[in-house]
């Protein structure tokens, strides 16, 4: 079944690198965009394509490549099993890890799905803010973090949203061992200096950044 032993084991090169690329881990954007940023590289083409994305396909294409090179049979079906394996790995590696080994906030799972944040004017010059945060710490250990607002959506003219709620912040979340639990933020915001802010709205899958001493997280 094996023709050549070489270009097999060459073809796991392009194909592990292609996954830890697209590591959901520990930031909820693939590593591979974390290390971009690291170097001060784009996330994005001049023509908006996500650089990340065509290397990983160019790397498992090569990948591919190699791998019915190196096999006589069951190539179509070999083929399909790493895609599989490509799509779902590195998803259930991370979740797997976290669940067992990581400790601190790195055993925090934030739920973006279920996130959402309700925003109205209760006065001339007062924004009320409001934020359910769903999150669950896997460890045994309890874990205390501070948490910022990243703005989920921009508009055209810099409408600032959740980033508002940043002004009365560093907001406090302490989880107990293997707990879980959605954080409730409510704040009252004096607008009156502010330009360019949200008069009234919801968002939902709410990007946060959880931070525990040198320790940082992008979710």
């Amino acid at each position: 079944m094996i023709k050549n032993k070489k270009l097999l084991y060459l073809a796991f090169i392009p194909f592990v690198v292609s996954m830890a690329l697209n590591f959901p881990y520990p930031h909820e954007r693939p590593y591979g965009e974390t290390l971009l940023e690291i170097f001060n590289i784009p996330i994005r083409s001049a023509n908006g394509f996500q650089i990340i994305g065509i290397l990983s396909l160019i790397l498992l294409f090569a990948s591919f490549f190699l791998l019915v090179r190196s096999i006589t049979k069951y190539q179509g079906r070999m083929v399909l099993l790493a895609i599989l394996i490509a799509i779902f790995a590195p998803s259930m590696l991370a979740n797997a890890y976290q669940q067992t080994f990581a400790d601190g906030i790195y055993a925090v799972s934030y739920d973006h799905e279920w996130s959402n944040c309700r925003f109205e004017m209760i006065g001339e010059s007062t924004l009320r803010g409001e934020c359910d945060l769903p999150f669950e710490n896997y460890s045994s250990h309890d874990v205390q973090f501070t948490l910022e607002f990243n703005d989920s959506f921009y508009f055209e003219d810099d409408i600032k949203m959740e980033s508002l709620l940043n002004i009365s912040g560093p907001h406090t979340v302490k989880l107990a061992g293997h707990e879980r639990k959605v954080e409730k933020v409510y704040t009252e915001i004096d607008v009156t200096e502010i330009e360019n802010h949200v008069d009234s709205g919801t968002s939902s899958g709410v990007s946060i950044v959880i931070k525990s001493g040198e320790n940082m997280r992008r979710l």
